[in-house]
């Protein structure tokens, strides 16, 4: 049974298909199959190693968050500020990925975006204050930008029929790339006698072993802006969807980007101070980042079994509700207990965060075509990346002010019944394009 019957219902049937790598290799019959294998394998490397780097930038800073306030002698309102990068330049750069996909192709994006995260992890360990720990932040948040955008539409231009399952895997090594730096990085920088520059910029490595399997695909033009649009676009598509699609003018649009900044900000909030919440509490610093660990690997098996439910479902709000219910459990607990119901606190807002990859796989349900994916990503990450930048400067302003976690605690908690809201209005089953 395929995953996703809303994709299919407007791919184009078996005898016709079309796909990048099928285009790539048919002037040779007999080395299409083999080379066709080798670049989807390639391709599913390249997804795997580039979801692991998409989230170690942000985590293994929220571990050290304390460590590096004092080193560059930052306030409570600066760590706020620094903590807001992430969604800003998520926000900024998002939205030059469909231009950059269109002149260089997907892959050489992508290829860029994670150069730019190796060479800003390796800049940032050796920044003198906080300017150039923040420019060395924004390269790495940059290559980052541009591949959160371009995931869904490599999905969906080379796994058209496998949009849940694919997307599932790539949400999965999100996770797990997101929770072993919020783990290993207080350990490793023990282990390695080092400070926190060299607990922060150790991640380098990882994000250099992402290039590698991109350089390939640079040079395959089915990766490249020449190639087709689209895998599952039928023969008369492009004459059907030749007028520029105007997104901003789809309430489903709307909705779905709204949803991701409110996800967004709760995972980005979580991301920069969880940790804190918990040492404030009397939790060891190296037991907090564990508990972060615990948050973050919780969308390890979850990112990979949510967008294959929601692939399987006509209607995704019931999941953003249950999801959200999970959020308003375990914000209650950090508000009544923050250090005796810690684990399970951290494991309710683990769940919760799942919400990101139900974002995703919604992205790629909401559109018919691989254009239609680009524009939905584009605007969907960049309006809910720019909803969220307040939310962790306000968390850190108001931890400042206020002397507790309480007033923090329950603003994130509130933005859980919006969250719930425009989720399952996201969630209905209709396409930007028959709304445009």
């Amino acid at each position: 049974m395929p995953d996703e019957p809303q994709t299919l219902k407007t791919a184009t049937p078996p005898a016709r298909a079309s796909s990048p790598v099928t285009a790539a290799t048919a002037g040779n019959p007999a080395a299409s199959a083999s080379q066709a294998r080798w670049i989807t394998r390639l391709v599913v490397v390249g997804l795997v190693l580039a979801a692991l780097n998409l989230r170690p930038a942000i985590t293994s800073l929220g571990a050290l968050l304390e460590e590096v306030r004092d080193g560059l002698h930052m306030s409570g309102s600066v760590a706020g500020v620094l903590t807001s990068v992430p969604p800003l330049c998520f926000a900024v750069f998002g939205i030059t990925a469909p231009r950059l996909a269109r002149r260089f192709g997907p892959g050489a994006v992508v290829c860029a975006g994670m150069a730019a995260i190796f060479a800003g992890l390796a800049l940032r360990p050796f920044a003198g204050g906080t300017a150039g720990f923040l420019a060395a932040s924004a390269l790495a948040l940059m290559g980052i930008a541009v591949s959160n955008v371009l995931m869904p539409v490599i999905v969906k231009r080379y796994f058209p029929d496998r949009v849940g399952t694919m997307t599932g895997l790539y949400s999965m090594a999100l996770a797990l790339g997101t929770s072993l730096a919020a783990a290993a990085t207080v350990p490793m920088t023990a282990a390695l006698g080092g400070g926190w520059r060299t607990g922060i910029g150790v991640w380098a490595g990882l994000a250099a072993l992402a290039v590698l399997p991109w350089i390939p695909l640079v040079r395959d033009r089915a990766g490249g802006a020449s190639a087709a649009p689209a895998v599952s676009l039928p023969a008369q598509e492009p004459a059907r969807t030749a007028a520029p699609l105007r997104i901003t003018r789809s309430r489903t649009a709307w909705a779905l980007g709204v949803f991701f900044g409110l996800q967004a900000t709760g995972a980005y909030i979580t991301m920069g101070w969880m940790p804190q919440i918990f040492r404030d509490a009397g939790v060891p610093a190296g037991t907090a980042g564990v508990l972060l660990a615990v948050t973050m690997v919780m969308g390890v098996p979850l990112a990979f079994v949510i967008p294959r439910l929601a692939g399987r479902l006509r209607n995704q709000g019931p999941i953003a509700v249950a999801l959200g219910l999970c959020g308003l459990g375990g914000y209650t607990g950090l508000y009544v207990a923050p250090a005796g119901g810690a684990w399970v606190w951290a494991v309710l807002l683990g769940i919760s965060n799942c919400a990101f990859p139900l974002a995703l796989t919604m992205i790629g349900m909401r559109s018919r075509t691989g254009a239609g994916v680009v524009r939905l990503s584009a605007f969907a990450q960049s309006v809910g990346y720019l909803l969220s930048i307040p939310g962790p400067l306000l968390v850190g302003v108001l931890y400042q002010h206020s002397g507790g976690w309480g007033l923090p605690i329950a603003l994130m908690a509130g933005l859980m019944v919006p969250q719930m809201v425009v989720g399952t209005l996201a969630g209905r089953d209709r396409t930007v394009e028959d709304e445009c």
